[in-house]
């Protein structure tokens, strides 16, 4: 009797170290399995998933009180300083069939131009978000869908830009933001400027669009990375600064055509500037982003690389002190300022007659 039971102990022992190496052998596999099993378990507590967007509220509610201020608004208190309006996660979707005339509709108080006012306190934050932008009107009527409301729910003075490239040549998105810092600090006195990706929407409205003491990294947690930082210097998809900040990390690099590589060389720029990278919780900067393919006249930089490997001797040569674009037009629509500009090409903003570099359409 004792020698079967011996031998099926030495059969458990021996099944059960099976077990684990299986599972230190396909350890990614073995996680998802895991987690799979946790999330079935965790759907019956109620408790789980508060701060998740599946269980945000409406991005438009408390809003619905707000009415234009009759008269001279001069004499009105200071917003406080944390918005009463703010009431965390949102609840964020994509229905089919929206249209900006809806957005306008939900949003009495965003005056000409895409800029907005609290209508019974003064702001203390002065916003201006900035959106580099070509051929991606789907996404955007979703973008202001929800930032509109979104920024109104912080109680912050804001306009919104749309920072459109002329033409068919490769998409520049950096030179783009210089573009677009140097058109909107023309126009108000902005005490912070946000770099905004049309297809990134904001999940959480404890996360502050206004500046810190540093450059602010807002999009640290995007459903595309699986809500995590996808690596320490990364400073892409949504960012602020200060005028003083850009000014100071002499903006963004102006030799990135395509897809890839400016953000890093940003990110660069600010530990090379002096400063270091601000952000929220992992909780609280979060994003869910619009599915879709690769752009049309975007295709990946194959020079990204080489191009980072020496921005600590080019940040100071190339930025916002040698952008060079023109203005095509500016165009003050019911929600946002469109602003579009030539940006020229890699051979210079007019490159010479007997330049034979052409420009490469997009497929």
């Amino acid at each position: 009797m004792v020698a079967i039971y011996t031998k099926w102990r030495y059969l458990f022992t021996f099944l059960g170290i099976q077990l684990v190496v299986m599972a230190l052998l396909s350890r990614e596999g073995y996680q998802k399995r895991v987690s799979y099993f946790i999330r079935i378990f965790r759907k019956s507590d109620p408790t789980f998933g508060r701060n998740h967007t599946v269980t945000g509220g409406d991005v438009y509610a408390n809003l619905s009180h707000l009415s234009k201020v009759n008269g001279n608004a001069e004499g009105v208190p200071y917003c406080p300083k944390t918005s009463p309006l703010i009431s965390g996660p949102i609840h964020v979707r994509f229905p089919s069939g929206l249209r900006l005339e809806e957005v306008q509709r939900k949003n009495p108080l965003v005056v000409r131009g895409g800029h907005y006012r609290p209508p019974d306190c003064e702001a203390r934050h002065k916003t201006a978000i900035v959106i580099p932008h070509r051929h991606r009107e789907h996404h955007l009527k979703f973008l202001l869908y929800y930032l509109h409301p979104f920024l109104q729910r912080q109680q912050l003075q804001y306009g919104i830009y749309i920072i459109h490239q002329a033409g068919n040549y490769t998409f520049n998105r950096a030179k783009l933001m210089n573009a677009g810092f140097r058109e909107v600090m023309r126009e108000e006195d902005w005490d912070c400027v946000f770099f905004h990706d049309v297809d990134l929407i904001p999940e959480d409205d404890r996360n502050a669009y206004t500046c810190d003491s540093n450059p602010k990294h807002s999009a640290i947690a995007m459903d595309k990375f699986g809500y995590k930082l996808p690596y320490k210097m990364y400073f892409g998809g949504v960012s602020a600064l200060t005028p003083l900040h850009y000014l100071k990390m002499n903006g963004f690099p102006n030799n990135y055509w395509g897809w890839g590589g400016e953000d890093d060389d940003i990110g660069a720029r600010v530990s090379l500037s002096g400063m270091y990278i601000a952000r929220p919780s992992v909780n609280i900067g979060r994003y869910k982003m619009i599915k879709h393919k690769l752009d049309q006249g975007n295709n990946i930089n194959p020079k990204r690389f080489n191009m980072l490997a020496k921005t600590r001797q080019t940040w100071k040569l190339d930025g916002m002190n040698t952008a060079e674009y023109e203005i095509v037009s500016r165009e003050y629509l019911p929600l946002y300022t469109n602003i579009t500009v030539y940006i020229g090409t890699e051979a210079g903003l007019h490159p010479p007659p007997d330049d034979k570099v052409k420009e490469r359409e997009s497929p």
